[in-house]
């Protein structure tokens, strides 16, 4: 089991930046994959990055959605229980509930179907 929590969402001018942490629970962290998705209103939940990972002798490398490649980074740090997304230039259009989502999965992990334990979301606003 992992339990996430989201923070660091709030209201920012479009051209800021803001960095999302997504705290998780528990001693094996380090064993999930973990991704970042948005749902804004009347709008399907989407797919924001998924961070690196392997399995075997693959490596699968950090993915992003087009609309935010170039413009957020995702991270982990394993010794904090800690993922991050950090958003620069933001747009407008990123204005969403931003979730942290927890998986044991390793492909398809652009689907939201795929994540085991979700958190509870962060209210990122931007204004144009």
């Amino acid at each position: 089991q992992v339990q996430l929590v989201e923070s660091g969402g709030g209201l920012v001018q479009a051209g800021d930046s803001l960095r999302l942490s997504c705290a998780a629970s528990g001693r094996t962290f380090s064993r999930y994959a973990m991704g970042w998705f948005r749902q804004a209103p009347g709008k399907e939940r989407e797919f924001v990055a998924v961070n690196a990972r392997s399995g075997g002798s693959t490596y699968y490398a950090d993915s992003y959605a087009d609309s935010v490649k170039g413009r957020f980074t995702i991270s982990r740090d394993n010794a904090k229980n800690t993922l991050y997304l950090q958003m620069d230039s933001l747009k407008f259009e990123d204005t969403a509930v931003y979730y942290c989502a927890a998986t044991s999965e390793l492909y398809y992990l652009t689907n939201w179907r795929q994540y085991d334990y979700w958190g509870q979301g962060t209210q990122v606003t931007v204004s144009s």
